[in-house]
């Protein structure tokens, strides 16, 4: 007890193997995701490899829920001595067909000029808000043990913006800026604050875009790794 690691988002594929990971350092892990389902099918996994996990169902966007869990990660493991906010993601509603400008954009569909606000506020609430909450609700935790660590999971799109992804790159730099002044905030109370920007990963919500139905990298696919040094963005 008192060694409890909770991650959103852990469920995915990058916030499942952090999980594995923590695991392997001898943490209990929690699993927050929307999809109980796909937590718990990481918690199976590393309960079978010997650690110890459990999987909540858990929306970063619902205070009450979160507080809910809070409780039930208390009664299983103590206190949340790590935080790694990893829910996040993209909508279609924000993305534009284009990556640059043409004439005739300003009433053509999936222009920039059409994007939906709706979508750009889901996707900043569920990238920023999705951070800001979860962090409200676990870091009382660590100001009450007087230290702790919370990782939030940046993108490298917060600092290179891709086309395309206005709103993604937007609310990730976001999170990089809000990072940083949580980071001043909590640094008295022994907590430390950092973000981690991940380069590309394959996930269920890009394999399209970065693959095609063979497998094979698709025309935006090269030109992104022709662009990107991959001693910079692995």
């Amino acid at each position: 007890m008192g060694k409890s690691v909770v991650i959103t988002g852990a469920g995915g594929v990058l916030c499942s193997a952090f999980a594995a990971e923590m695991s392997r350092c001898g943490m209990d892990v929690a699993l927050l995701d929307r999809n109980l389902e796909a937590a718990e099918k990481e918690a199976e996994a590393i309960r079978r490899a010997g650690g110890s996990a459990r999987a909540y169902e858990a929306d970063v966007l619902d205070r009450a829920v979160l507080e809910k869990v809070r409780e039930q990660v208390h009664a299983d493991f103590g206190p949340c001595r790590i935080l790694i906010n990893g829910a996040g993601g993209n909508s279609p509603r924000c993305t534009t067909d284009k990556e640059t400008y043409e004439p005739g954009d300003e009433t053509a569909l999936a222009s920039f000029f059409s994007l939906d606000k709706a979508g750009f506020d889901f996707v900043f609430d569920l990238n920023l808000m999705g951070t800001l909450l979860p962090t409200q609700v676990f870091a009382r935790d660590m100001t009450e043990a007087g230290g702790g660590c919370i990782v939030n999971i940046s993108s490298m799109n917060a600092f290179r913006p891709l086309t395309k992804i206005p709103a993604y790159s937007a609310a990730k730099a976001a999170v990089s800026n809000f990072t940083q002044w949580l980071a001043v905030h909590f640094a008295q109370a022994g907590i430390r604050v950092n973000a981690i920007a991940p380069g590309f990963f394959v996930t269920n919500q890009n394999r399209a875009l970065l693959f095609d139905e063979a497998g094979n990298p698709t025309p935006r696919t090269e030109k992104i790794l022709r662009a990107t040094p991959m001693n910079r963005f692995g």
